[in-house]
């Protein structure tokens, strides 16, 4: 039988079968022929056969939490050998680094495209114009969001203009007292992103809320931004409903605002749920059966009810990479999924206070 399904290979917008699919991906990563020297290697160490025994996505809790060992496994292991000689690399991308050393991943250029064309789709549903300039105001290098966000104006028929962040010198900040220093790096980002608003055709920005308070604070540039920008897209941290309300109704009254969510582990993100009213939290639906969630209680690690917090649990299973099981720094609200969706969707997104030991220090990202 050959390993590479075409249910591996399907359009964004075509949806297979949830336990065909999985059956399929985890035939492919736990062969000799095309699974990764990382997942071959630890399913020696399993006390199941994952091709056998797993046989819905309820099953992958039974998998150990492996997102550590990315913090030290050579990257190239990462890699299922199916793809060859030459697998597509868009990058090797880093977590955060908010809780210890970071975590690394493999972005391949199939699963980029896919993610990116269900996003593009997205962003049409909240209706946002396609051939607008990005103004994207996010952490690029080790970080994947700069990338995947250029690569997607671009395909939206825009030009991208980037100011780059480094998250972790402001956690570094933080965490050291020095916060007068961190307020000052961000007001040093908005200082950059003036320009490029000034002089270039902006039709769109991303960015952090840190970043669009500052923003919010300069009556030239909260002109600008309503003269100029059709939309603006909040990551990276959170907004409570309140200042969400404020920025739609009063600051920026004519722009389409939208929040992203989503993480390295991930390999994505997600917009929020369209047609939400602006005093409702976030929700959250995931690109499924891709990317799944799930919420359960910290202590028993018990699914929790609909409407009940507890620390996310995500998934993210596709042809490029096999996830299962990570256990996230972030709390969320169980919300009934939308139908056919694997999994649960989110809300009210927030990090943990210690995780794995470390102080969470959410910062400017």
């Amino acid at each position: 039988m050959a390993h590479n399904d075409p249910v591996l290979d399907l359009p964004f917008d075509v949806h297979p079968d949830p336990t065909e699919f999985l059956r399929a991906a985890l035939r492919w990563h736990f062969s000799p022929a095309t699974g990764s020297p990382f997942w071959l290697d630890r399913a020696r160490e399993l006390d199941f056969d994952p091709v056998e025994d797993i046989t819905s996505f309820d099953d992958l809790t039974r998998f150990p939490n492996l997102a550590n060992a990315l913090r030290e496994v050579p990257a190239r292991d990462l890699v299922p050998r199916g793809y060859g000689a030459s697998p597509g690399i868009v990058g090797i991308y880093d977590s955060g680094g908010t809780t210890g050393a970071p975590k690394r991943v493999a972005l391949l250029n199939d699963w980029t495209d896919r993610m990116l064309d269900w996003s593009s789709a997205q962003l049409d549903r909240h209706g946002v114009p396609t051939g607008l300039n990005w103004l994207q105001v996010v952490p690029s290098g080790p970080h994947m969001v700069g990338e995947t966000f250029t690569r997607q104006t671009i395909r939206r028929g825009g030009l991208p203009f980037t100011v780059d962040v480094d998250p972790r010198w402001v956690k570094r900040l933080i965490a050291e007292g020095r916060s007068a220093e961190a307020g000052a790096y961000t007001d040093h980002l908005v200082d950059q992103l003036a320009h490029p608003l000034e002089s270039q055709d902006i039709g769109a920005l991303l960015l952090t809320p840190p970043v669009l308070e500052r923003l919010a604070r300069r009556e030239d540039l909260v002109a600008l931004v309503r003269k100029k920008v059709k939309a603006i897209m909040w990551v990276g941290t959170q907004m409570d409903a309140d200042t969400r309300h404020l920025y739609r109704t009063e600051v920026f009254p004519d722009t389409v605002m939208v929040s992203g969510f989503g993480n390295t582990m991930l390999l994505g993100h997600t917009c929020e749920r369209p047609g939400l009213a602006d005093g409702e939290p976030c929700v959250y639906d995931p690109f499924s059966p891709y990317m799944s969630f799930g919420v359960v209680d910290a202590d028993t690690k018990r699914t929790v009810e609909y409407g009940e917090r507890g620390r996310l649990v995500m998934h993210h299973v596709s042809k490029s990479m096999f996830l299962p099981n990570n256990l996230e720094r972030d709390y969320g609200t169980r919300i009934r999924p939308l139908p056919g969706q694997v999994g649960d969707s989110v809300a009210d997104i927030s990090p943990v206070k210690v995780f794995e030991d470390e102080v969470v220090i959410e910062g400017v990202y």
